[in-house]
């Protein structure tokens, strides 16, 4: 894949902003200039400026220009104070009600908490006109049972998806699964077994903290550095001293916080992995929602042992309701199969036929296209909304990808006043504490930025932190 034609100038800018070349509050170029030095359209400039927003580095005034942003657009969360590894067992401590909510939220509420594409960012036309081309096309045919591991025209397609970025992806090793969740479960059955240790992000996404208190297993958490991603010699220390069974990471724009892992940290991780014997299990779901440059590798793209279990899904980028996802299962794949089939579930004909037309056709790389120019614009929003309504101090990660974006309050703000304040303004955000075993994320939560920024959710966002700092104080 190419890079975005505004890298051309964006780069350049970004370089002299950081040299001192432009200070806070200096103009920079005029459209119309970058147009004409760089030989780019009105609408590649504008992309490139937008970008640059996004960054927080340059800030637009109406009818006047861009300028370089006069003070950060948000402040970097300070990472937590290492502690010595605790291996616990995994058990939640939280109410169920915090955890999971069933769909989108009530009538009443404006959800940021849900983690897939809104209503108004799904391709129904596509989706529903490609289902009806395949129950069209195949009939009876789709009445019949599919192979438990999936149909093999799908595998085929993935793979050849996959190779536009390099992934080390192999039809035979594929399992096709009723979404993200059950790929894990899968992953760690087929690794792992009651009472053994597993490491895993924190903070990591409860769902899947969830499957692994189901599984019976025991937990590292392994804590996520907030400016450089997953403390890997903070892992290194946990493997010379305990036995690990597993490592479960999202290297590509992680939930909660967004970040993107290099490609030499990715290699560094695969690394301890081998060296110990572990199975990596690598969650790639918003691997395709890059805000910038390239569609980032996985970790899978740099393995030769085997080792290394990917999974994903299409519920991230297509639909939620779309329960279509896959696993690549390594040297681990004769025990995955066999967990599959234990579970007697097969994914929709439908839904397989479906999503391997789309991938054989432009429309899917074209609605992906459309999908991050979306969720980065609602990224730029969310953080200038947060910036200037939300109490003083509130600090936030300004995510990579993906659409998801974790969120500090200050300590003199009330988390219980907070919470009923959102809950009196109608608005739903996924509180902190649910991202770990222990009780370490109390003053963080999650925003969801997937839906479509129409006035009243801009209004609604704006509420919930328009309360005054004496309103929400200890």
């Amino acid at each position: 894949m190419k890079q975005y034609r505004y890298e051309t100038f964006t780069s350049i800018i970004e370089a002299q902003i950081s040299q001192g070349i432009y200070q806070p509050g200096h103009k920079l170029p005029s459209v119309r200039a970058l147009m004409k030095k760089f030989s780019v359209s009105t609408g590649t400039v504008q992309q490139g400026y937008e970008y640059l927003m996004i960054r927080g580095l340059v800030e637009s005034i109406h009818k006047s220009g861009y300028y370089v942003s006069s003070s950060p657009q948000h402040q970097l969360i300070i990472s937590p104070v290492k502690k010595k590894p605790v291996v616990r067992d995994a058990v939640f401590k939280h109410k169920l009600s915090l955890i999971t909510s069933s769909g989108r939220t009530q009538n009443t509420l404006t959800g940021f908490n849900v983690a897939a594409p809104g209503d108004l960012l799904i391709p129904q036309k596509l989706i529903l006109r490609t289902m009806q081309q395949v129950i069209r096309e195949q009939g009876a045919g789709l009445l019949r049972y599919y192979p438990s591991t999936g149909s093999a025209a799908l595998k085929n397609s993935i793979c050849k998806q996959a190779a536009h970025y390099n992934a080390n992806l192999l039809a035979d090793e594929l399992i096709i699964t009723d979404g993200a969740l059950q790929a894990l479960y899968i992953a760690l059955m087929s690794t792992c077994l009651a009472g053994d240790t597993v490491a895993v992000e924190s903070p990591c996404v409860f769902s899947v903290l969830q499957v692994i208190n189901t599984l019976r297993l025991k937990v590292v958490e392994i804590p996520v550095d907030f400016s450089t991603g997953f403390d890997i010699d903070y892992l290194k220390k946990v493997c010379a001293g305990t036995k690990i069974k597993a490592i479960i990471i999202t290297p590509n724009f992680h939930n909660p916080t967004g970040i993107l892992l290099t490609d030499d940290q990715k290699k560094q991780l695969l690394s301890v992995a081998q060296l110990h014997e572990i199975a990596l299990i690598e969650n790639d779901v918003y691997g395709d929602l890059n805000f910038n440059g390239n569609r980032p590798s996985n970790i899978k793209s740099f393995d030769d042992s085997g080792l290394v279990m990917t999974y994903s899904s299409y519920a991230k980028t297509l639909a939620a309701g779309i329960r279509l996802g896959w696993l690549s299962a390594g040297k681990f794949f004769r025990q995955a199969e066999q967990v599959k089939f234990s579970t007697g579930s097969t994914v929709s004909p439908v839904y397989q036929e479906t999503v391997n037309k789309l991938l054989n056709s432009t429309s899917y790389d074209r609605h992906i296209r459309t999908l991050k120019t979306q969720l980065s614009r609602n990224a730029y929003h969310t953080v200038n909304i947060l910036a200037t309504s939300f109490p003083k101090g509130t600090q936030m990660i300004m995510p990579a990808g993906g659409y998801n974006l974790w969120v500090k309050l200050p300590d003199y703000v009330s988390i219980t006043e907070f919470y009923l304040h959102c809950e009196q303004v109608g608005v739903k955000f996924t509180p902190g504490e649910t991202f770990s075993f222990s009780a370490d994320y109390k003053r963080f939560f999650r925003i969801v930025f997937a839906d479509q920024y129409s006035a009243k959710r801009i209004e609604a966002l704006k509420l919930a932190g328009g309360a005054s700092d004496k309103d929400l104080s200890v």
